[in-house]
């Protein structure tokens, strides 16, 4: 085969090669035009595709519920004085004579108690007296004062005809039956030494030295109270001790006015003292288990006793069936004794929430009371404070040793700030079944206003209406033209109790004014609501039944009360309960749960009358 042979055969190979190679580069051109114009295409139907359909779902919108605020009527409850008229002739002697000693600005208590068991309150006066170095003249010495109940509100000064004209420097008294005879005793808290008579049915006679509770010649006590802290049956007392105190080291303070003279004390300069815890032996005699009782506070940074105590409280706190014991101290820490059922206590007032303000500041705390003022839903404390200090109110809703200080949101504190406080209690002042709270008030320095323009040396007492939890302000102030001018005259208040000294169902008003005449207010409601009052006779108990609860149980609620006197401030209230029922003509039952741990029932009660009823169970 020659070389143009070859040459010859081999173009028509190429030129197949080349249509080939043309052709596979169109259908590759072709693919790409066809995918851009896809994406083009998809592009123009992305962008122009219609808009997606929404649809949307309504709710029915539901509108809170607007509460309708009910207007509060506060209802006419009106006091007169009638001080004069009933034959309560009485001036406290507090001693001043001009160097202004501390002990003159504290005093003094009362009492309401049936001294001889007619079945109405008769009225104890405390009085202090003049200093041994006072050299002014005078007729006799002051005394204390007994005055007997006619039943009718009417009294006779019965003092020196029972053997109680007896002068010492007094503060406070306890009321109670010590030895299960069926006579209350009386026990007086003074500047040294301390008193008890016991009630002969015709006379009382000083039992001090033999019964074992003088105290320290040199301590200075106050609030002091009867109750049964270890269950065995007989009255045991506690006493509270306030500070150090001596002319000696009063004056050395020169304690000063700001911009004037010299002014009375304050408690922060003296060192504090421990209170009294007297163990009931049975035969007459009480012991001194104070320490062994833990009742002996120290205070931490100073190693000396903490207590300042003016203001006593004794309830069943956690309602395990024990007393406990609250403690007002002035300037430092409240103490709550929580019963540990052996014997002894423990002090939880800082873990319970009872020992300071809502700040965590101790105020200049005085009187205090307990109740179940919202009835069964938890208990609660009022303490009277210093000036510019509110009332506190501590409520422990569920009973379990948690309180929370309640006067901002419950409106009893805006109105209380301004007034010094020494005598607080709660009573039902209009018998609508819901506990009021009553506070004596005035300050310890005649020209206080000199240099303070809010404050006075005479205060107004003050009433405070409990409207009811559903309310806004709970607690209102109760003015002029509703309670009566009598009752809002301005004077020294200090200790105050109460009591039904007419037998017309309602509760009427004792206040003790520190150097000057007390006040007795009558009270004169005509609401017309209905009540029941109980009288307690204990058997295998104590015989005063102190420390009893009762529960009166009415078709829409259950009201709670407990026996005890020891209230207020250096005072006590009668021992009878008086349970305002509002409209309710009806109680289903009565439930008395006695301090032995008993419990009786009484059905068919008739409202509208004193009950005396006598404990007829008992565990044994």
């Amino acid at each position: 085969m020659n070389s143009s042979q070859t040459d010859q055969t081999s173009e028509p190979f190429d030129e197949e090669r080349e249509d080939a190679v043309i052709g596979r580069a169109f259908r590759i051109s072709l693919a790409v035009i066809v995918a851009c114009l896809a994406m083009v295409a998809g592009a123009a139907w992305w962008f122009n595709r219609p808009a997606e359909k929404i649809v949307t779902q309504e709710t029915k919108l539901t509108l809170p519920e607007v509460r309708k605020t009910q207007q509060i009527v506060i209802p006419e409850i009106p006091f007169s004085d009638i001080t004069e008229e009933s034959g309560l002739d009485f001036v406290h002697e507090n001693g001043a004579y001009g160097d202004k000693l501390m002990p003159e600005t504290m005093g003094g208590g009362c009492a309401f108690f049936d001294y001889d068991s007619d079945g109405d309150p008769d009225i104890l006066m405390v009085n202090s007296n003049r200093w041994p170095w006072d050299k002014r003249p005078t007729e006799k010495p002051a005394t204390l004062k007994l005055f007997q109940n006619d039943g009718t509100g009417k009294f006779e000064d019965v003092t020196e005809k029972v053997g109680l004209d007896v002068s010492l420097y007094g503060m406070g008294t306890a009321i109670g039956d010590f030895n299960r005879d069926g006579k209350p005793d009386i026990f007086i808290s003074a500047v040294g030494t301390n008193r008890m008579f016991q009630n002969t049915g015709e006379e009382f006679i000083d039992v001090t030295e033999a019964s074992g509770v003088a105290g320290d010649s040199n301590a200075w006590s106050t609030s002091c109270g009867f109750f049964d802290y270890d269950k065995d049956g007989d009255l045991d007392l506690f006493v509270c001790n306030y500070v150090v105190w001596s002319k000696e080291f009063d004056l050395a303070q020169n304690f000063q006015l700001t911009g004037g003279g010299r002014a009375y004390g304050r408690p922060q300069d003296f060192t504090g003292q421990f209170a009294y815890l007297y163990r009931n032996e049975g035969n007459g005699v009480f012991a001194d288990v104070s320490e062994s009782a833990g009742i002996h506070v120290i205070n931490p940074a100073s190693n000396v006793p903490m207590a300042k105590s003016l203001g006593l409280a004794i309830n069943d706190f956690d309602q395990d069936g024990w007393p406990d014991i609250l403690v007002s101290n002035d300037t430092v820490q409240n103490f709550l004794f929580h019963n540990q059922q052996d014997g002894t206590f423990v002090e939880i007032g800082a873990i319970s929430g009872v020992a300071f303000d809502s700040s965590g500041n101790a105020r200049g705390a005085m009187g205090v009371d307990t109740s179940w003022f919202r009835n069964d839903r938890g208990i609660g404390v009022a303490v009277g404070n210093f000036a510019n200090e509110m009332t506190a109110l501590y409520v422990s809703p569920r009973a379990d040793l948690q309180f929370t200080d309640e006067a901002v949101p419950t409106g009893l504190g805006p109105s209380t700030r301004l007034e010094l406080t020494f005598g607080v209690f709660f009573f039902d002042a209009d018998l609508d079944g819901r506990l009021d709270l009553f506070a004596a008030n005035g300050h310890l320095e005649e020209d206080i206003n000199k240099v303070q323009a809010s404050q006075h040396y005479e205060q107004s007492p003050q009433l405070f209406w409990n409207a009811g939890p559903e309310f806004e302000t709970e607690f209102v102030p109760v003015p002029v033209e509703k309670c009566g001018s009598d009752f809002v005259k301005p004077m020294v208040g200090r200790g105050a109790s109460y009591a039904d000294i007419d037998g017309d169902g309602d509760l009427d008003i004792l206040i003790v004014g520190s150097g000057q005449r007390p006040r007795l207010l009558r009270n004169n409601q005509q609401t017309g609501n209905h009540w029941v009052r109980c009288k307690l006779v204990g058997t295998a108990c104590n015989i005063n039944a102190i420390g009893a609860r009762v529960e009166v149980h009415l078709p829409n609620q259950v009201l709670k009360q407990q026996v005890m006197p020891t209230r207020s401030y250096l005072s006590q209230v009668e021992l009878p309960l008086t349970f305002g029922l509002g409209d309710s003509n009806k109680i289903e039952k009565l439930v008395i749960h006695w301090p032995d741990g008993t419990e009786e029932t009484r059905d068919n009660v008739v409202v509208d009358q004193t009950l005396v009823i006598q404990q007829v169970s008992s565990k044994n």
